[in-house]
């Protein structure tokens, strides 16, 4: 029997697609961060919106608002995308992004345009906000961290994009010069919404609503199966597993104050760790450049308007080279290693950035442009992928969903705070601005060699015996991270054990048993039923052993 097809397609030609569409995604949002740069300060811009001529607040608030509508967004997603779904979510945040660029580009002089453009930044947010949440790649232990480089250096490559279209934009007339290029966003939202409406839903998704003969078909679809072929099966179970261990099939979702929990699972710890990635992603000053760099090359050293378009599109160039470079060395140099990397290397840029704006010498000045693409090839390589890779591979999966989302809620808060201060510490301090995130940077360092523990190579059930390790044995997390051996499925089982994260009378068979009571209960609408003994195994799918449904009991208060 052949597999079933979506748009025609099946097996590797549909995966394929799906990854086209989700890479679309990352595009747009790489695209929407840095078409601002070329346009807030451009003079047919400020023509229209004159509140923004030369006022470095009014140019920080209309380029900053967009962050808050994607904390909207994300927040809005965590509310209901779980009724909505992936695909219709996708749909619902690019819809909503065409939405935001029609209302920015419509804004027309003589009435009210920059309250109509604050609207759609706005929207844009929420839009966006709502797909960052949904739009992913999953992948397990062996290339989990390729696929999060991959979505890093697509938001690269869609920032290198709006940078050239800018300068390319600013030769013609004056509508052109700002209109274009956020109207361009539509051809990105277009192709978004028009594949999704044929493609897929998620097989996950489909699951946790106990839609097994829909999840069925999608699974032998993507794969190339037969519908009733073992491999469907198998796939199927492996990730009913992993949603038993989430609390996902049939089960009541975890509540917020597991978040709060230390004992051995240190859910507490986990979240923070997760969550100051991402705070220190955005204090750390990326997109202060990202952002405003032809802002920073105008205004810190002095160079003309086309120029520092230029400049900043060649910027963009070097981002999005070194963003392809954490390709090859994200799992051989490891997590921890890169942090410390890339905190060493921004600082160290933008001292180089600061101590030659302090003479005010405009040949000395130039010097300054060193520290700033210094800066971004750091980033591109480190910083940028690592802060949305570390908070899903250190947070355990009974609490991964809501622990991403307060990640999440510290990165846009924070994005908000220094993209909006940012052209404001420029026009008042100066070479201080980059003195400020020197310092920053370099604060960084001690934290995270201290309390950020290797989670490279590790499966997510080795993570969670990390925890309990340190726990158990009174020693640091990065210690107990070094301690660990790479361990086989088998020894996972024995350790887990011997840390107390499970139960003494736990039997893998009885992840079996409970998932085929399940899927009766599934199948004769009775979702009550409760898988007391499975164990999941992440080898095979998105599990995490400390807090499978054979977790003691004891584990989250001793």
């Amino acid at each position: 029997m052949a597999p079933p097809k979506f748009m025609g397609l099946s097996g590797r030609p549909l995966s394929i697609a799906v990854s086209t569409v989700a890479t679309t995604g990352f595009l747009l949002f790489g695209y929407d961060q840095g078409v601002m740069s070329g346009i807030i300060t451009a003079p047919a811009f400020n023509d229209v919106f004159e509140a923004t001529r030369d006022d470095s607040t009014m140019q920080g608030l209309v380029t900053a608002i967009y962050e808050l509508g994607c904390l909207a967004g994300a927040m809005f997603i965590l509310w209901v995308g779980d009724i909505l779904g992936r695909r219709k979510a996708i749909i619902l945040g690019a819809f909503i992004m065409l939405l935001g660029v029609i209302i920015q580009v419509t804004s027309m002089p003589g009435a009210t345009p920059l309250a109509q453009f604050f609207v759609g930044r706005v929207v844009m947010g929420i839009g966006n906000g709502v797909n960052t949440s949904t739009n992913n790649l999953a992948g397990k232990t062996s290339n989990r961290g390729l696929l999060i480089c991959i979505e890093g250096a697509t938001i690269a490559f869609g920032t290198l994009i709006a940078y050239w279209i800018d300068y390319g934009a600013s030769y013609g007339p004056d509508d052109l010069v700002w209109r274009f290029p956020i109207a361009f966003q539509v051809v990105f939202a277009i192709f978004i919404i028009i594949p999704m409406c044929f493609l897929p839903e998620s097989p996950r998704w489909l699951l946790s609503h106990q839609r097994v003969e829909d999840a069925d078909r999608v699974i032998a679809a993507i794969r190339g199966y037969d519908v009733d072929g073992e491999e469907t099966i198998l796939e199927r179970n492996v990730i009913m597993d992993s949603l038993r261990a989430a609390g996902g099939f049939g089960q009541k979702s975890t509540p917020i104050k597991a978040l709060t929990t230390g004992g051995k699972t240190q859910h507490l710890r986990r979240m923070l760790l997760g969550s100051s990635s991402q705070l220190m992603q955005q204090i750390g000053g990326c997109n202060a450049v990202i952002y405003y760099f032809p802002i920073l090359f105008q205004k810190s050293i002095g160079e003309d308007h086309n120029m520092s378009l230029l400049l900043g599109g060649v910027n963009m160039v070097v981002y999005a080279i070194f963003a392809t470079t954490s390709w090859f060395v994200i799992e051989r140099v490891g997590r921890r290693r890169l942090f410390l990397i890339g905190s060493i290397g921004q600082c160290l840029s933008m001292v180089i950035t600061f101590a030659c704006l302090i003479p005010d010498d405009p040949m000395i000045a130039r010097g300054a442009a060193v520290g700033l693409f210094t800066y971004i090839a750091f980033f591109g390589a480190t910083w940028l992928p690592l802060p949305w890779l570390y908070p899903a591979e250190v947070n355990p999966v009974k609490t991964r969903g809501k622990a991403n989302a307060v990640s999440t809620c510290v990165n846009w808060l924070f994005n908000f705070l220094i993209v909006m201060v940012t052209p404001i510490m420029v026009s008042n301090i100066g070479w201080g601005t980059y003195l400020f995130f020197a310092a920053v940077n370099a604060c960084f360092i001690p934290v995270i060699y201290f309390f950020y523990p290797e989670t490279a190579r590790r499966s997510l059930e080795e993570i969670d015996l990390i925890f309990a390790k340190g726990h158990v044995e009174n020693i640091s997390y990065v210690k107990a991270a070094k301690e660990l051996p790479q361990l086989q499925p088998e020894e996972i089982e024995q350790y887990a054990r011997q840390y107390g994260l499970v139960d003494g009378s736990a039997r893998m068979g009885a992840g079996r048993d409970a998932r085929d009571e399940e899927e009766k209960a599934a199948a004769s609408g009775d979702s009550s039923n409760n898988a007391s003994g499975v164990i999941v195994n992440e080898h095979g799918a998105d599990g995490g052993w400390g807090d499978g449904l054979n977790m003691s009991a004891r584990a989250d208060r001793d």
